[in-house]
């Protein structure tokens, strides 16, 4: 059973993560990108309040400041920053299918710089992926639901390039951090990035329109949820997975995100791809698959 903890933990956070797409899509509804990620690390913050005192207390004992900022800064600084901008103008299902290609950039992450050897599957599997997003936001057509959905699919390919640094680092760190600690700084260095961007920004007046109305309370619901359910214990499960597992194996499990994701955008949000965009879903899901085939992720000795 022990051995089963960190899998179930890495699912139950890509549960997490596939409704992040939705939720993030709904809180646009009523407040601007800076806003909405101000208040959903504000919420984080206050969620770990009962143990900032030990927290900081780590942080003084190990140091390694300069990576934890660094992290924060590729997640969820930049990553949320080009994330909820990509929403913005793609759908919630397309977005999601975009993160299919996190373990591969991972891959290449940390074959750079934690010796993580992937095989030629991997390279084949990349390019095959890639191309498969390419068909997928070509494909795409602009409407209602999705504003320009090329520069949103994106925006969403440069969030994952945040997210593959973020992990690498997140592995890095894990040799001296737990998992709660590592969450708890990220949080602290969104919070104060995203509130430092609301107060120099002029916020939009503009927002995100969806075709339909939703209940006033909905949009603060889906703050309170993306900062106490999603960044709290979706970042805390994953650091633990990826503290007990290679980098590589613990990205494979976003694979899963594009399936959680394409259910909620369809059962919540009535969202459908276009009948060209399945070819180069199919693309993008081969691609991985590919990759991940017969020992992807595995140290080199």
């Amino acid at each position: 059973m022990q051995r089963l903890l960190p899998h179930l933990a890495l699912v139950t956070a890509m549960a997490f993560w596939g409704s992040t797409f939705v939720a993030l899509r709904v809180a646009l509804t009523a407040f601007s990108p800076q806003q909405t990620m101000a208040g959903r690390m504000l919420v984080a913050c206050v969620a770990f309040f009962p143990l900032w005192p030990r927290i900081c207390r780590a942080v003084r004992a190990n140091g390694h400041w300069l990576a934890l900022v660094l992290l924060g800064l590729c997640e969820p600084c930049f990553y949320f920053l080009f994330e909820t901008h990509a929403l913005q103008l793609t759908t919630a299902s397309q977005a999601g299918m975009i993160t299919s290609l996190l373990p591969l950039l991972v891959a290449v992450v940390a074959f750079a710089f934690l010796r993580e050897r992937p095989g030629w599957r991997m390279w084949v599997g990349f390019a095959v992926a890639v191309t498969g997003v390419v068909w997928l936001s070509l494909a795409a057509e602009s409407g209602e639901k999705a504003a320009h959905p090329l520069m949103g699919n994106f925006l969403e390919g440069l969030a994952m390039c945040c997210a593959a640094v973020y992990t690498v680092l997140a592995r890095h760190l894990s040799v001296v951090y737990g998992a709660m600690t590592i969450t708890a700084a990220q949080s602290a260095v969104g919070m104060l990035f995203f509130c430092f961007l609301c107060l120099v920004l002029p916020q939009p007046e503009a927002v995100l329109s969806l075709g339909r109305d939703f209940p006033v309370w909905m949009p603060w619901a889906c703050v309170l949820y993306l900062g106490g359910i999603v960044t709290f214990a979706g970042y805390g499960l994953y650091n633990y997975g990826v503290k007990r597992l290679s980098a590589g194996q613990a990205a494979a499990y976003v694979n899963l995100i594009p399936v959680f994701a394409l259910l909620c955008g369809v059962i919540l949000l009535e969202e459908r791809l276009v009948p060209a965009q399945y070819g180069g879903t199919l693309m993008i899901l081969a691609g991985v698959l590919l990759s991940q085939w017969r020992g992807y992720g595995q140290k080199q000795a």
